[in-house]
């Protein structure tokens, strides 16, 4: 009996061991992409170039509006080819309105789970009196 009570004992050893395994690669998982989103981050804040508009307009075609220092430009981007359409005077393009809502991911998520909440439960039907 004492062997059976033994092999139970190692087997929750064991789940325990390769659960707290999982939770410290977890946490370097973690760690490792906050830090290359970090450096991917300093490595783009020269802010020269920017794609302000994508358009597809094939499989392979793409027509771009892009910033280059402070002159705007329509480029065209093939497979192999990239082709300068013309310059876009700066007082011709629309300026997209802000999105950002100003709530956090907690706030989002709170709101989500209340519209869900409100939803599922679904409307009580008074009809059978």
């Amino acid at each position: 009996m004492s062997v059976l009570l033994a092999g139970v004992e190692s087997g929750y050893a064991q789940f325990i061991a390769v659960l707290v395994i999982f939770v410290i690669v977890l946490g370097i998982t973690a760690f490792t992409t906050k830090w290359i989103s970090g450096y991917q981050k300093q490595q783009g804040a020269n802010n020269n170039i920017e794609v302000i508009e994508t358009s597809r307009m094939t499989n392979n075609k793409y027509l771009q509006v892009i910033r280059v220092g402070e002159t705007y430009m329509a480029i065209a981007v093939c497979k192999d080819t990239v082709t300068m359409l013309g310059e876009i005077p700066a007082e011709q393009l629309k300026k997209p309105a802000a999105v950002n809502s100003g709530l956090g991911f907690k706030e989002l998520f709170d709101k989500a789970v209340r519209k869900n909440s409100t939803s599922a439960s679904g409307p009580k039907d008074n009809s059978s009196k």
